[in-house]
């Protein structure tokens, strides 16, 4: 068992930047992938960004464009730095762990199997 809770989001003017943590307790291993998703209202989950347990080779989607870096320290917090938000990064942000370990780091929320509760994050124009 994976338990997450997220915490960090807030209202920030665009431009700003915000700093997302996820604590994780219980099981980890290496194998595991590490998630975020958001969700916007009246929109589907869609992912943000992902990397290894071991830390090495995330990924990111494309609407990022530089502006986001997730990262995880030795406490078993993961982070989402945020920088140069827009209005449009409005959503509620999950963070999430795949314990399957499958050859590559999944984009489908469907194939991450603990969840956190999310954090809202709200960007002003």
């Amino acid at each position: 068992q994976v338990q997450l809770v997220e915490s960090g989001g807030g209202l920030v003017q665009a431009g700003g930047s915000l700093r997302l943590s996820c604590v994780a307790s219980g099981r980890t291993f290496s194998h595991y992938a590490l998630g975020w998703f958001r969700q916007a209202p009246g929109k589907a989950r869609e992912f943000v960004a992902a990397m290894w347990w071991s830390g090495v080779d995330p990924d990111y989607a494309d609407f990022v464009q530089g502006r986001f870096t997730i990262s995880r320290d030795n406490t078993n917090t993961v982070y989402l730095e945020m920088n140069s938000l827009k209005p449009e990064d409005t959503a509620i942000y999950y963070c999430a762990v795949d314990s399957n370990g499958g050859p590559e780091l999944p984009r489908k929320h469907s194939a991450y199997d603990y969840w956190g509760r999310g954090t809202q994050v709200t960007v002003s124009s």
